[in-house]
């Protein structure tokens, strides 16, 4: 017996419209998805394949090549720690380690909640100000395990 096939996602449908159902576009295309939805549901991949006629398998393959494409639900804030050098020796583990605490995630995860997605960075290329945390794109430098909290608390 045939499966039926879930029915369009009518913002998905939008988005495809406006780029005319060019698959050249698929990277935008897949870039406006996520900023729809957080992150890449599995239906939405689904059909922008059949609606753009390019296998699953090329839309998985560009959605999983770039790391800025998430498969999983994020957090509504996106929490990076720098890792590198400078911000290393500075004490970015303990950082992590009380962000870690203070969420009860490890990086990759997000809080049951969906407010926060943890994620660490190699370099952010802002060496002068670490240890750093950057949440939704603001930086804050100087970061100490006691400022932790207080940061967190600052985001709805």
């Amino acid at each position: 017996m045939p499966t039926k096939s879930k029915p369009a996602k009518p913002k998905v449908k939008a988005i495809l419209d406006s780029y005319q159902g060019d698959p050249s576009m698929l990277v935008s295309i897949l870039q406006d998805v996520q900023a729809e939805y957080n992150y890449l549901p599995k239906e939405t991949l689904t059909q922008v394949s059949q609606d753009l006629d390019i296998p699953l398998t090329r839309v998985y393959s560009v959605a999983t090549f770039f790391k800025a494409f998430s498969l999983k639900p994020r957090g509504r804030h996106i929490i990076n720690v720098c890792l590198g050098t400078a911000c290393h020796v500075r004490g970015a583990v303990r950082i992590r380690d009380e962000i870690e605490r203070e969420l009860d995630i490890k990086p990759g995860e997000t809080t049951e909640d969906f407010k926060f997605t943890l994620e660490t960075v190699n370099c952010v290329g802002a060496c002068a100000l670490g240890p750093i945390v950057i949440i939704d794109s603001k930086y804050s430098g100087q970061m100490k395990p006691d400022k932790v909290k207080t940061l967190l608390e600052s985001y709805d």
